[in-house]
């Protein structure tokens, strides 16, 4: 089962699942557990090869279903039969997995810096990266990958938390969860011909280059879907904004 931190709330039936993106762990919610818990139960969980999950991989390759279907144990064994779920990047992708395999067990999605889709320019980074992945260190891909997306100096702790957090990766985690993308394109364009009517909220960063524009096509075109961009943060919106994040995402759920 993954490593997870559970937060009850006494006055509260509902509950928030966070889920972080490849790479990280459940500490980059670190500013959204205080607000968070003061109004629902919470659960933060690290995925397989993340922060303290340490599930064994060595006879299983990796696929969204895999690790959707380790998101769905951990809930069983925590008896949680439904939740609003709160993702960023990567686990955008992990969230809509979830409610592809399970639609019942969510109740809204909330999405930070949300992956919908690739442009050439996210296209041809994770190419060059593929092409580098078995000769260069992990760490050294994902520092360049941390740098191209998050470019500028108001985006600066949210690159570091992310390099600190990767760094507790093995690289053969690293690389497993890195083949993913090269499915990644035909995998996104299915799950998007899902049109759930689960409400939910993409709040994406002004500044986030690789992946705005790919968000705001997606929500013209889902009536359940609703965006807020908030200015001068990049694609960790939830770390470069805390404050504004929490209020529009805790706000959304409560409507629910």
């Amino acid at each position: 089962m993954l490593f997870t931190t559970k937060i009850f709330n006494e006055n509260s039936s509902e509950w928030v699942v966070f889920v972080h993106g490849a790479g990280g762990s459940s500490a980059v919610w670190h500013k959204q557990v205080k607000p968070f818990s003061e109004k629902f139960n919470v659960l933060l969980v690290d995925l397989r090869g993340h922060g303290q999950s340490k599930i064994k991989s060595e006879s299983k390759k990796y696929s969204f279903k895999l690790i959707a279907t380790d998101v769905l144990e951990t809930l069983k064994a925590h008896s949680i039969e439904k939740a609003h779920f709160v993702g960023v990047s990567l686990g955008s992708i992990i969230i809509k997995q979830v409610y592809s395999l399970q639609p019942k067990i969510v109740k809204s999605m909330v999405f930070a810096g949300a992956v919908a889709e690739l442009n050439f320019k996210s296209r041809l980074l994770l190419k060059i990266g593929r092409v580098f992945n078995n000769v260069l260190p992990y760490m050294v891909l994902y520092k360049i990958f941390a740098r191209v997306m998050m470019p500028k100096k108001n985006h600066e702790r949210s690159r570091k938390l992310f390099i600190q957090e990767a760094k507790k990766l093995m690289d053969k985690e690293f690389k497993r969860w890195f083949k993913l993308t090269a499915r990644l394109t035909a995998y996104l364009s299915e799950l998007e011909k899902d049109k759930s009517m689960i409400p939910k909220l993409y709040i994406m960063g002004a500044e986030d280059h690789l992946f705005l524009a790919p968000v705001k096509k997606l929500v013209e075109n889902d009536k359940n879907s609703k965006l807020s961009v908030i200015a001068d943060c990049g694609h960790v919106v939830n770390l470069d904004n805390s404050i504004v994040f929490n209020v529009l995402s805790i706000k959304f759920i409560e409507e629910q």
